[in-house]
């Protein structure tokens, strides 16, 4: 009789967040969103259908998984427009896509890159995220 070590199999997800974030990825979700700003204003717009997101993104919900981390080292290289796109994107995946961040959420580290940046949310974004998420721990995560 031999005696081993038990391991947990390891999920798709924590072997997903070992992986750098792919650029191209974003750059489909900021075209996506700099679309449906072009209908409507970003800041007050109420709602954005992700009901026809390409395979290409309805696949990458391990996005939503990613260390807060990742997120602050990738949110270095978008512009602060662009970071709003995505902070609008991943609240409505979370509804709409169910993809569950809680307090994980990339939201969080997100706007957290914006404060470092003294580029705060304005009264407008925060109400619209607080109108499109059940999330409470958005904008900045847990307190």
């Amino acid at each position: 009789m031999s005696v081993g070590a038990w391991e947990p199999a390891k999920q798709a997800s924590n072997d997903q967040s070992r992986e750098k974030i792919d650029p191209t990825l974003l750059t489909q979700i900021l075209e996506l969103m700099e679309d449906s700003s072009d209908q409507a204003s970003s800041h007050t717009q109420a709602s954005t259908e992700l009901a026809e997101l390409p395979e290409t993104l309805r696949s990458a919900s391990w996005l939503a998984g990613l260390p807060a981390a990742q997120w602050l080292e990738e949110a270095a290289n978008w512009s602060p427009e662009q970071l709003w796109d995505l902070i609008r994107f991943f609240t409505l995946a979370e509804r709409q896509l169910d993809w569950q961040g809680g307090a994980e959420s990339p939201v969080i580290p997100l706007a957290k890159s914006l404060r470092r940046r003294k580029t705060l949310l304005s009264r407008e974004q925060l109400l619209w995220i607080r109108g499109n998420s059940d999330n409470r721990y958005l904008p900045y995560g847990p307190l």
